[in-house]
């Protein structure tokens, strides 16, 4: 065997630093603090890190343009020129306040503002949305019939340039143009974006010619549309476009990269493409191998996507080296590499930083840097033969099997309720229209009720008291009675303005589902185990890694207190389980819905318990319920089928007259409407402003009978709308709805905006309900 290693590739690596400098960087930059010049220098060194860190760890294929200072997509859009003419683009450079613009808003101070023809000062921020099926958010870009793409940045070939200084020779990574267009959002929506592949391929193979006069041989295109269900346009589209490419820049070699699932009836167009390589993802879908391997050219690099970039489990790679070596051997090693199955975005940074982890536990992660090395242990292994990686894969064989063997990964009695759950656990005692008139009389709400989706502005004080209290320097008498101050107020401001159903603000949680976490059995949670969620909103996701239940009360205390200072209902607020599920790392040795029927069995006795309590409204989020939808349409309802079972699980034990509410994010309902009413909320809340209300269309087709609060500002943003803006986009709620349907909220919660930014926006939204019941009268 060659003494050399196989080639190993990174695909992406984390942008936000070890910790958390980019988010620092940026919030400092918006807020005025910072310099453009700090931070661009922030980000230079960031990037110099990364690439440093993987060519140590031994990674052979570095990535570079994966750095992002807040989406990729965004930043293809930026590059290719897709700019909305809202925005006041001279066609020129692209600084940096018409990017944040259109990341985030403005508020009028900028050239954003040139052209913008909603109400109000500035601009709203592009569309939003979940990349795939992940927690990651992506800006949507909006591109016109009449549209002129052109090369407007090239950040790829600078970047290149950058890492080659260093002496780092890197592969860049772009956005397939094919993707870019099936994400893209056609204004008006009268065209598919697809449509403007034409227009928009030159500006890729300048591009590309621009990087191979730099000096790049391969480049990184990912694709990950070729997951999903495609139609014969838009496989031809991908023919199209690399038949172009390899006749405009012939010298430079392509991987195209897919990923989050299975190729499966795209293989063929895919294999038929003159690329010099394909990477696929045999994490998501690891019964495609064969199939790729007999598909794929002999010329063709096959990249092979064996260590998970999506979630933190240790790879059992004594199990990967066999799987691989007969690959390996029939195609030579020279046709052949060894990757992440995705960009390690997902997934933090070192292992290394947690120090107050349960050591077994510890034992049994891997995070980005530690997956490097599992790459480049499988690239020696299997050019070395395994004696060259002994001690590293009995390794990870001891901590996979101790894993597997423990005690604290099963316990009997969660196993038990599992055993015992039936149908009538599942449905309320009567149908949504007897428990409405039940409802209504008990609560006595008034038309187009107003509330919000539950949290307050996490402000820089309920931080560092949180801070100290977990250091220990503020005690926790002091800290409780600290936060009894902010909920008292947040609770008395909601009664000055107005509102009708009030909040306590949730100043004791954390996280919508670290707090819930942290109470419940199972689940462990990290200190510095940062993802980016999108632009500088990062989580820690908890890590599900044994049997869930719930010891104690989680949150009755806190709405008792809560209630007690209000004649007015007070929502009790739960985060639900499939959110739960979808935004942790979860358990790989059972499956989802398994863990998943754990967590909501937990939740329905907090329900329960709230409803015990006093509790007239409750409020169990289920914001990532679509995130989870398998990429193809032939895997959707199974799924739904046990995502809507629990939900009903942790629902269903409460009486008629109790009012049970969800919320859910940024979701294209149409085709998932049947299982929305299926859930049998009595209240949903959703976003729609960003829309435009466009997503209540489904509800409208539907005839769905529930509740419904579409959002009617943009909480992602730190602009305030005017009533007049709120009022258009209920006149457009009205004739999508009946009036008896409509409450009136924000999108989401409010826990990362400001309060002179919460403050103005909801007594405008309380003035826009005034007004709407004026006119309906």
């Amino acid at each position: 065997m060659s003494k050399q290693t196989l080639p190993v590739a990174s695909l992406g690596f984390p942008r936000i630093g070890r910790h958390r400098e980019l988010k620092f960087a940026l919030e400092g930059f918006w807020s005025g603090k910072l310099a453009e010049t700090d931070l661009l220098e922030t980000a230079k060194k960031l990037r110099a890190e990364n690439w440093a860190l993987q060519r140590d760890q031994g990674i052979t294929r570095i990535p570079s343009n994966d750095f992002s200072f807040y989406d990729h997509v965004l930043d293809t859009a930026a590059m290719v020129g897709a700019i909305p003419a809202a925005y006041g683009w001279d066609g020129g450079d692209v600084p940096l306040s018409l990017y944040f613009a259109m990341a985030r808003g403005s508020q009028g101070d900028g050239p954003a503002d040139c052209g913008h023809a909603h109400h109000g000062h500035g601009v709203p921020a592009l569309e939003m949305t979940k990349w795939f099926d992940t927690n990651y958010h992506y800006m949507v870009p909006e591109v016109s019939e009449d549209q002129v793409f052109r090369l407007t940045t090239q950040k790829p070939v600078a970047h290149f340039l950058e890492a080659k200084a260093l002496g780092i020779h890197t592969r860049p990574v772009v956005l397939g143009p094919v993707t870019f267009l099936k994400l893209a959002k056609a204004r008006p929506s009268t065209f598919k974006p697809l449509d403007l592949l034409a227009k928009l391929l030159p500006v890729y193979e300048e591009l590309f010619r621009r990087l191979a006069e730099a000096g790049a041989d391969w480049v990184q295109v990912d694709e990950p549309i070729l997951a999903l269900d495609l139609t014969e346009g838009e496989r031809h589209a991908f023919k199209v476009a690399y038949e172009g490419f390899a006749r405009a820049a012939p010298g430079l070699k392509l991987m195209l990269t897919t990923y989050f699932g299975a190729l499966a009836d795209n293989l063929s167009a895919v294999a038929a493409l003159p690329v010099a390589g394909l990477h696929v993802d045999l994490a998501r879908a690891p019964d495609q191998l064969d199939a790729v391997a007999q598909a794929v050219r002999a010329d063709q690099v096959l990249s092979l996507g064996v260590i998970d970039g999506r979630n933190i489990w240790r790879a059992d790679l004594a199990s990967i080296l066999d799987r691989l070596a007969p690959v390996v051997s029939a195609r030579g090693a020279g046709a052949v590499e060894i990757a992440a199955s995705c960009s390690l975005l997902h997934v933090p940074i070192d292992l290394d930083l947690e120090a107050a982890l349960d050591a077994d536990l510890k034992t049994w992660l891997a995070f980005a840097t530690q997956k490097l090395g599992e790459l480049a242990t499988l690239g020696k292994g299997l050019a070395q033969g395994r004696e060259a990686v002994r001690q590293t894969l009995d390794d990870a064989s001891q901590a996979i099997a101790a894993r597997a063997t423990s005690p604290k990964v099963t316990d009997p009695l969660v196993q038990g309720r599992i055993a015992g759950i039936d149908a009538s656990m599942k449905t309320r005692t009567s149908a949504f229209e007897a428990r409405r008139r039940i409802q209504s009389a008990a609560i006595r709400l008034p038309l187009f009720p107003t509330t919000t989706i539950g949290s307050f502005p996490q402000t820089s004080d309920v931080r560092k008291a949180r801070s100290a209290h977990a250091k220990g320097t503020l005690s926790y008498a002091d800290y409780e009675t600290f936060l009894q101050k902010e909920t008292e107020t947040a609770i008395r401001w909601q009664e000055e303005i107005g509102l009708d159903v009030l909040v306590h603000g949730e100043f004791e949680r954390n996280d919508m589902v670290q707090y819930f976490g942290e109470q419940l059995s199972g689940f462990a949670f990290t200190q510095h185990a940062w993802v980016q969620s999108y632009g500088s909103r990062y989580v820690r996701p908890p890590i599900i890694f044994g049997d869930v239940s719930r010891p104690n009360p989680m949150t009755v205390r806190w709405w008792q207190y809560s209630q007690s200072l209000t004649d007015k209902p007070v929502k009790g607020m739960l985060t639900g389980p499939v959110t739960i599920l979808n935004w942790s790392f979860v358990r790989d040795d059972i499956a989802r819905s398994a863990t998943c029927r754990q967590i909501a069995l937990a939740i329905r006795d907090e329900v329960v318990d709230l409803e015990k309590a006093g509790a007239k409204l409750i409020q169990i989020d289920e914001a990532a319920l679509r995130e989870g939808l398998p990429l193809r349409h032939e895997d959707w309802q199974p799924y739904l089928d046990w995502a809507v079972e629990c939900f009903r699980l942790c629902a269903s034990g409460v009486a008629d007259g109790t009012q049970i509410h969800t919320h859910m994010c940024y979701s294209e309902f149409n085709d998932i409407i049947s299982a929305i009413a299926a859930m049998d909320a009595d209240v949903i809340s959703i976003e729609t402003s960003r829309s435009k209300m466009e997503l209540l269309d489904a509800f409208r087709n539907f005839e769905y009978p529930n509740e419904i609060g579409p959002g009617v500002y943009d909480i992602h943003s730190p602009r305030v709308p005017e009533v007049r803006e709120m009022t258009d986009l209920l006149s457009l709620a009205r004739e999508r709805l009946q009036d008896r349907q409509l409450w009136i909220n924000p999108d989401c919660g409010l826990k990362t905006r400001k309060w002179e930014e919460v403050k103005p926006a909801l007594v405008n939204m309380v003035a826009a309900a005034a007004e709407l019941r004026r006119v309906a009268q």
